[in-house]
């Protein structure tokens, strides 16, 4: 890897490699565990965050490394200066590049003016280390992600968009629920469905949320109004009638499924409440996990 933008910049080999250092980093059996010595890494996020800014910045130090965190403000990507001169100007200070951005195409600028590994810490379009982190968390509880059957219930997101690469690209049964007009992007849908011709995955969409989850070992929701779409809360609140994820909804699926949300949620929306604390809810580990993924990550680009 060179950079990790999408998951579709991965090989199948690699997700799980990243899988196994992340379970290796956990278990205290890594040896890389100074990897990032002497290294220095730049933290440019646009949107607020706290389980990826902090799980980044954590995992450097415990890396023996040092980050340098710069908002919004203080860099102003496209606005006060041009992203690729700013790509240039940290290319000759930084290691690498942690970005949490608006606009996907400012992480493929800061990659084309750097020389320096690009990291995306979450784009309009993809959220690839949650998803690795999730893939993680499932491997955990489930084992060989091969042919688990993973319903993602809710809006087409970026996270929804780099889960259905990973499982196109591991061989999972993966099931997008959602109003037609909420589907997973087209292109990406299609990068997915041609990982799948190669693994034996199998990806769908259904609308009805209660016979997507039949026989699903996973069921994953999210928020229905992402940072950007606050202007239409109304709509999508009615949008996603239906669509809540509750005790009797995980019922329906296999006894051992388990519940994931990425955090953070919203009872009375996406989920009911309590349900972050229900006996299948694994939405603590998913965060934790957050901290190993990216130290495998961090690992496998900067080593």
């Amino acid at each position: 890897m060179e950079n990790l933008l999408s998951v579709s910049d991965l090989t199948e080999n690699q997700i799980k490699n990243l899988i196994l250092s992340a379970r290796a980093i956990k278990s205290g059996k890594s040896t890389s565990k100074q990897v990032l010595e002497q290294k220095s890494l730049a933290l440019l996020f646009e949107k607020p965050s706290l389980r990826t800014r902090a799980s980044f910045e954590l995992g450097i130090t415990q890396l023996g490394g040092k980050s340098v965190y710069l908002n919004k403000e203080e860099i102003g990507l496209g606005t006060r200066e041009p992203v690729r001169d700013i790509a240039h100007v940290l290319d000759r200070w930084f290691d690498g590049i942690v970005a949490r951005v608006s606009s996907h195409e400012t992480l493929n600028l800061l990659a084309a003016g750097c020389s320096i590994p690009v990291i995306n810490a979450l784009s309009d379009v993809e959220h690839p280390c949650q998803a690795l982190s999730d893939i993680l968390t499932i491997n955990e509880k489930l084992g060989d992600i091969k042919n688990i059957k993973i319903v993602f219930i809710g809006d087409g997101n970026n996270v929804a968009s780099s889960l259905a690469l990973c499982a196109g690209a591991l061989g999972a049964h993966f099931v997008m629920c959602s109003p037609q007009s909420y589907k997973i992007n087209e292109s990406t849908w299609q990068i997915a469905l041609d990982q799948a011709k190669k693994t034996g995955a199998k990806l769908e969409w259904i609308k009805d949320p209660n016979i997507a989850v039949e026989k699903a070992d996973v069921i994953y929701t999210d928020v229905w109004i992402s940072m950007g779409d606050e202007n239409q809360t109304a709509q999508r609140i009615q949008d996603f009638s239906g669509y809540q994820v509750t005790p009797e909804l995980i019922g329906i699926a296999n006894d051992q499924a388990i519940f994931m949300h990425d955090m953070p949620a919203h009872e009375g929306e996406e989920i009911s409440e309590g349900l972050l604390y229900h006996p299948q809810s694994v939405v603590f580990d998913q965060a934790e996990n957050r901290l190993h993924m990216q130290k495998a990550i961090l690992s496998s680009l900067l080593k």
